[in-house]
């Protein structure tokens, strides 16, 4: 009999009412450039970072507690936050046993989404910490869905490689009859000798976004395996590494 979990993938947070939440591991995908920043800000030692979806909230909470508020809209530092949405923001001297509250365009937006319809445990994921990713959701055997961010509810190619990147190595541990599932794969199979050149030569729409504002270092480190390699766990309003 074959009692393996399921995996899915959604692409687009107007996707996720599709599947079941609270039945699921709900891994958070914002590849650039949310979920590559979470990770590296807690590897570096920060001591919680604290997802909102408004820059307003993210103010406030900032002032309540004494935190570092940044965050992004449009993929520029959001007006009244301090700091942006890039992972060289938070090196180790800066960040460490901090608290950073964080807002974005799409990442925390889905997180809030995916709370809001009873998900009970979720993580964040990024290509910086995709070993972590796929050896937790290997050894949990729960079923897992693969939540992409995306752009303003448009599906971008640097979330589904990143889905397809976990497949291509936990497919052997789940069942996954899902076509999001296989095209993510099929994708990162095409792409994974040269994630940075796959997304210029195929003109990705985030891509260009960040180029055009002087950003390829970060595209870079986001499409990089393992720079900040834990796994941030959410729980009670606070991502953490336990």
């Amino acid at each position: 009999m074959n009692n393996k979990p399921t995996l899915h993938t959604s692409f687009s947070p107007s996707l996720i009412n599709l599947y079941d939440v609270s039945n699921s591991i709900v891994v958070i995908i914002d590849v650039l450039r949310a979920t590559s920043t979470i990770a590296t800000a807690l590897y570096n030692g920060a001591k919680f970072v604290i997802p909102v979806d408004s820059v307003s909230r993210c103010i406030e909470l900032g002032k309540q507690i004494s935190a570092i508020t940044a965050g992004e809209r449009d993929g520029k530092v959001a007006p009244g936050l301090e700091y942006g949405n890039s992972p060289f923001e938070y090196p180790r001297e800066f960040i460490e046993n901090k608290t950073l509250v964080l807002t974005t365009t799409n990442g925390t937006r889905l997180l809030q989404m995916v709370l809001e319809k009873g998900a009970n445990e979720i993580i964040t994921g990024s290509f910086p910490n995709l070993s972590a990713v796929c050896n937790h959701l290997i050894k949990k055997k729960k079923n897992v869905i693969l939540g992409c961010a995306a752009w303003k509810d448009r599906v971008n190619i640097e979330d589904s490689l990143f889905a397809g990147a976990v497949i291509a190595n936990v497919k052997d541990h789940f069942n996954i009859n899902c076509d999001s599932s296989t095209a993510s794969e099929i994708l990162y199979n095409n792409a994974k000798d040269n994630l940075f050149g796959f997304m210029h030569t195929n003109n990705a729409s985030h891509y260009h976004r960040l180029m055009n504002y002087g950003l390829e270092k970060d595209i870079r480190y986001c499409l990089t395996s393992d720079g900040a390699n834990v796994l941030p766990e959410y729980e009670d309003g606070k991502l953490f590494v336990r």
